[in-house]
């Protein structure tokens, strides 16, 4: 095929419909008809010689053809928006820009609020959706389905771009009754029972078993090391939690410091530093290469830079 009788605009078709793996939907994103989305479709299975989606029992499928073309046509189209879009034309307090962002709830804790806070400031009109890590897969950020990922990561594909947005220790939260706060060291954190919170990432599972604690994270792991473990009696996914489970006066939450100090004004909990060495931690944020050169995207990501710099100086 000649690129000079090509019609390139089919390009964006193609892409949203591999995307949406659907005609109606993909219709709806483009602000067509129906029958208008099916003739594209028509000309692209001639314009590339395959049928490019088949109907199946699970609905339509993308065929071996179309799966290799997905990442080269997200590329190409980033690319053009890339060159025809000026640096300024991206205007913050005018634009209804939809971002789809993946946040863990620490993040959603420490973080987001800032973000928003700004974000009503300097772009009025902008709509964020926030979504879970097990809303999301690495191949939705893959095709810029989601805009970014904030969280802490143990491993993310090496194509992704990251940034780090600040570090974290440990402190634990417990009831200024609780009979182990005055003599807080290591025996007597173990002969507590302790709230679990999870370390939210990419397909997170479900049903956690007290009797298998080796994969839980950067606490038992560090207590692993020391050939200990603690007595986990509260498994939860949201670090909202423990600040009230803590309330009562035989349990233990070892948290992140960013998310235990809000609690600091409670006059009925108190915070200690863990009496056994826990490595730090990293917030990033992560997005697909097929993002990095958009202007809105840029936009952003800088202001989310700025607001974790200004979370950092205003620091204790």
């Amino acid at each position: 095929m000649n690129i000079a009788s090509a019609d390139l605009n089919l390009l964006k078709y193609l892409d949203v419909l591999l995307r949406e793996k659907n005609v109606t939907r993909a219709a709806e994103q483009l602000g067509i008809t129906q029958p208008a989305m099916s003739n594209s479709l028509k000309r692209l299975r001639l314009m590339f010689g395959d049928p490019l989606l088949i109907r199946t029992s699970e609905g339509m499928t993308a065929t071996d053809r179309a799966q290799e073309l997905q990442p080269l046509v997200r590329q190409l189209i980033a690319q053009a928006e890339s060159l025809f879009t000026p640096e300024d034309g991206f205007r913050p307090a005018e634009s209804r820009r939809v971002f789809r962002i993946m946040t863990s709830d620490y993040a959603e804790g420490t973080l987001v609020p800032h973000i928003v806070r700004r974000l009503r400031e300097e772009a009025p009109e902008v709509v964020l959706d926030f979504v879970t890590p097990s809303d999301v897969s690495y191949p939705d950020m893959e095709q810029g389905r989601v805009d970014m990922a904030i969280n802490r990561f143990n491993e993310i594909p090496g194509s992704f771009h990251q940034v780090t947005l600040w570090r974290d220790a440990f402190s634990c939260l417990l009831n200024r009754d609780n009979p182990i706060a005055r003599h807080f060291d290591l025996d007597s954190y173990l002969s507590a029972q302790h709230i679990w919170v999870s370390k939210t990432g990419f397909g997170v599972g479900f049903g956690m078993n007290p009797e298998k604690l080796g994969g839980l994270g950067w606490i038992d792991h560090a207590l692993q090391r020391l050939g200990r473990s603690r007595k986990i009696t509260i498994f939860t996914r949201h670090y909202q939690m423990p600040g009230l489970l803590a309330m009562n006066n035989d349990l233990v939450a070892t948290l992140p410091s960013r998310v235990a100090r809000m609690q600091a004004q409670n006059p009925q909990l108190i915070i200690k530093p863990p009496p056994f060495e826990i490595p730090e931690f990293e917030l990033k944020m992560a997005w697909s290469p097929l993002l990095h050169h958009n202007a809105a995207h840029r936009w952003l990501r800088r202001l989310i830079q700025e607001e974790a710099e200004r979370i950092l100086a205003e620091d204790p």
